[in-house]
């Protein structure tokens, strides 16, 4: 390896905000913070991916909400067509 064009790889704090968990491990990331610290917004620890928290969208509820409010408006034209050809 030639000398001088590695990036040096050391110990450094991970801190993160959204569950206050600190862990140290080795990197080649500079410290983000004057206290020596790479501060994280999310973490594994309490990112709802990991942590199977993560709230589903119901795609077929918004189907039937959509089919309910227009199948009055359907309704209603072949209430339309079909009376004048009553008449």
């Amino acid at each position: 390896m030639r000398a001088g064009i590695h990036p040096s790889y050391e110990p450094r704090t991970f801190h993160c905000y959204g569950c206050a968990t600190e862990w140290e491990t080795r990197t080649t990331m500079k410290a983000t913070a004057s206290d020596g610290k790479i501060h994280l917004d999310i973490c594994s620890n309490c990112h709802p991916f990991f942590t199977g928290k993560q709230k589903l969208v119901d795609k077929a509820g918004r189907v039937e909400r959509f089919r309910r409010k227009y199948v009055k408006a359907d309704a209603s034209k072949t209430a339309e067509q079909a009376e004048p050809a009553k008449s």
